[in-house]
């Protein structure tokens, strides 16, 4: 019989809460246990009170092979008992982290949250730069506008003065 240490959700909607369960690995998430080795409570605010488990229990079960699921070995991992299976599954992500930075891909969601918040704060930066050009663009075309103007202003006075000039002689 294979043996796993897998969370059981309880609770209600909105309020979860887990027991800790030696189960058959064939049975379902909430279906038959073996034997009850603790609960974990995320919405508990004390953090004495949030992770309840039977340490010694909990190492009998690893010691006679029983697997703990991801979650699992995190929670165990905080307790300190480091299973085979939590040091491969960290070596593996590792691993996989390494790889997605060579080949130059996001690995998780913390990467791609960062990366988004670049993108955006980039992007933010191009968006203040191009308002900061079309202001001064528009100040120069006015600038030149109003030079073209008084230009055009002085050449019709001018043209007066010398039509004015032409009339009184």
């Amino acid at each position: 019989m294979a043996v796993k240490l897998r969370l059981m959700r309880m609770g209600r909607r909105h309020k979860p809460f887990f027991r800790l369960n030696a189960i058959d690995s064939r049975t379902p998430r909430d279906g038959r246990i073996i034997e009850k080795l603790g609960h974990y409570d995320p919405i508990e605010k004390d953090a004495s009170k949030q992770l309840i488990l039977n340490k010694e229990r909990i190492e009998y079960w690893i010691s006679a092979g029983a697997v703990p699921s991801d979650t699992v070995a995190e929670l165990i991992a905080r307790i300190g008992i480091i299973s085979e299976h939590y040091k491969a599954g960290k070596l593996r992500r590792k691993k996989a982290r390494l790889t997605a930075k060579k080949k130059g891909l996001l690995f998780d969601g913390t990467q791609r949250a960062q990366a988004k918040k670049v993108a955006e704060k980039t992007e933010a930066d191009a968006k203040v730069k191009a308002d900061a050009d079309a202001k001064a663009k528009a100040e120069a075309d006015a600038k030149a506008k109003a030079e073209a103007d008084a230009k055009t202003k002085a050449e019709a006075e001018a043209k007066t003065e010398t039509a004015e000039e032409k009339k009184a002689e």
